[in-house]
C-alpha cells in the first residue's frame, strides 16, 4: 500500500532525507549525552521498560479525570476541536502520596539509560502505528509539508484522528509524560526544575496556541521529543553533578547567570501570556490597546507589547532561561547541558515559525518585519 500524500506545502526539516537523518541522529546525540553523564551501564531492562509503561498508563489515567474543557483548532482543517486540560492538580497523587507508597525514585537515577532507550523505543512504535493509521486517512488529514516517503510521514504526520473519543493522543503527549517524566526525574536528582514545568502546567491553555499544536504532524518528531528527549536530555545537569560533583565557587558570571532564568521567564511568561489572551479576546482590557495589523486571513498580528519588541520573544526568553545550565556544572568542564541542544532547536523552531508566517500573512508579514526588524538574536533583518 502506498503512503498517504500530505499537502503539497514546502517540506520541513529537509523532506524525507533530513527527516530520516533526524530520527537517527536525535536519538543518538540523547545517548551519547546520557553517556558523558554517566547514566548506568546497562542499555536494556525489562524493568525499565515496565516502569516506562506504567508511567504512560498513570498518565494517561490521570489525564482521563475529570477536568474542564476548552476549544482549539486543528492543524490542518482549522476545524474546532474540544481538548481536556486536567491541570497540575492531576498529578499530585503522584506526589508525596506516590513516595509514601514507595515510589523506587532513588533507583531512577541508575535506569536513566534504559529508560531512555525505553522510552525511544515507545516513541518509535507510537510513530510506526500513527503512520499507520495514516495510510488509511484523507490527504487533507495530512500535516503541511507532508509527503510520500515514509521517513517524513512517519517524522510529522497529523490529523483531528489523532485521538479516541476525547482523547487527544498529540495533545497528551505535548504535556503530560515527558514534562513531568523531567521533573520527575530531576526530583531523584534532587534537582527541582519546578518553575518551568509548573508554569507549561498552569497556563496549559496557552499550548493549544504554539506551534506544535496548530501547525506541526504528529509523528516521530513530537513523539519522541515529547516521551524522550525532554526528560533525558533536559535532565543532563542533574545526572552529571551526581557522578561529577563540582566545586561551587561564585565569580561574577556565575550572578549574572544566576540573574538569567528569571529575566527569562518574565519574557518567555509575558510573551506567550499577551498572545494567548489577545487570540482568546482581542476585546480583553489588558491586550485591547495594542496596536495590530490587519491580515489576509482575518487575524490580526501584534505590533507593540512584547511583540513590537522583537519577532518570537518568547523563543528569545527560553534561550535566556537556558543560560542558566551550564553555571552550576563549571563552563571549564567538558560536560552536557541542555544548552547545547536546546539553542539549535529553538533557533531552527524560530525560522520555521518566521517561514510559516510569512507564507500565511504575506504583505502583512512584510509589514510587520518592517515595523519590528529584530529577531531572536536581536539583530536587524530584512522581511
Amino acid at each position: 500500500m502506498a503512503p498517504p500524500q500530505g499537502s503539497q506545502a514546502p517540506l520541513e526539516f529537509g523532506g524525507p532525507l533530513g527527516a530520516a537523518a533526524l530520527m537517527l541522529l536525535l536519538p543518538v546525540t540523547m545517548f551519547h549525552l546520557l553517556l558523558v553523564a554517566r547514566s548506568g551501564p546497562e542499555l536494556w531492562s525489562p524493568w525499565a521498560l515496565l516502569l516506562c509503561l506504567t508511567w504512560l498508563g498513570l498518565q494517561a489515567a490521570l489525564y482521563l479525570l475529570p477536568a474542564r474543557k476548552v476549544e482549539g483548532l486543528s492543524p490542518r482543517t482549522h476545524h474546532v476541536l474540544r481538548f481536556r486540560l486536567p491541570g497540575p492538580g492531576a498529578d499530585s497523587p503522584l506526589g508525596g502520596p506516590g513516595v509514601s507508597a514507595g515510589l523506587p525514585l532513588s533507583a531512577l537515577p541508575e535506569m536513566l539509560l534504559p529508560l531512555a532507550f525505553a522510552a525511544t523505543l515507545t516513541a518509535f512504535i507510537f510513530s510506526l502505528l500513527l503512520y499507520l493509521k495514516a495510510l488509511l486517512a484523507p490527504a487533507s488529514a495530512l500535516a503541511p509539508g507532508g509527503t510520500q516517503a515514509i521517513s517524513f510521514t512517519t517524522f510529522s504526520w497529523d490529523g483531528s484522528s489523532t485521538r479516541i473519543c476525547s482523547f487527544d493522543f498529540k495533545y497528551f503527549c505535548e504535556l503530560r509524560p515527558g514534562l513531568i517524566g523531567w521533573v520527575l526525574i530531576n526530583l531523584a536528582l534532587l534537582i527541582q526544575e519546578l518553575l518551568y514545568v509548573g508554569d507549561a502546567l498552569w497556563y496549559e491553555e496557552a499550548v493549544l496556541t504554539t506551534m506544535d499544536i496548530i501547525h506541526d504532524g504528529f509523528g516521530f518528531m513530537l513523539a519522541f521529543g515529547d516521551l524522550a528527549w525532554v526528560p533525558f536530555t533536559y535532565s543532563l545537569q542533574a545526572q552529571f553533578l551526581l557522578y561529577h560533583p563540582q566545586p561551587l565557587g561564585w565569580k561574577a558570571p556565575d550572578h549574572l547567570l544566576m540573574l538569567s532564568p528569571a529575566v527569562g521567564y518574565y519574557i518567555f511568561r509575558g510573551a506567550n501570556s499577551q498572545k494567548n489572551t489577545f487570540r482568546k479576546n482581542p476585546s480583553d482590557p489588558r491586550v485591547a490597546d495594542l496596536e495590530t495589523i490587519s491580515t489576509a486571513t482575518g487575524r490580526r498580528l501584534l505590533v507593540s507589547g512584547w511583540w513590537g519588541m522583537v519577532r518570537h520573544p518568547n523563543y528569545l526568553g527560553d534561550l535566556i532561561m537556558a543560560l542558566k545550565t551550564p553555571s552550576p556544572q563549571g563552563c571549564s568542564t567538558c560536560c552536557p547541558t541542555s544548552t547545547s541542544s536546546t539553542s539549535p532547536l529553538l533557533v531552527h523552531r524560530e525560522d520555521r515559525d518566521e517561514r510559516q508566517c510569512r507564507q500565511k500573512y504575506g504583505l502583512a508579514w512584510h509589514e510587520y518585519c518592517r515595523r519590528v526588524p529584530y529577531r531572536i538574536g536581536l539583530y536587524p533583518t530584512l522581511p
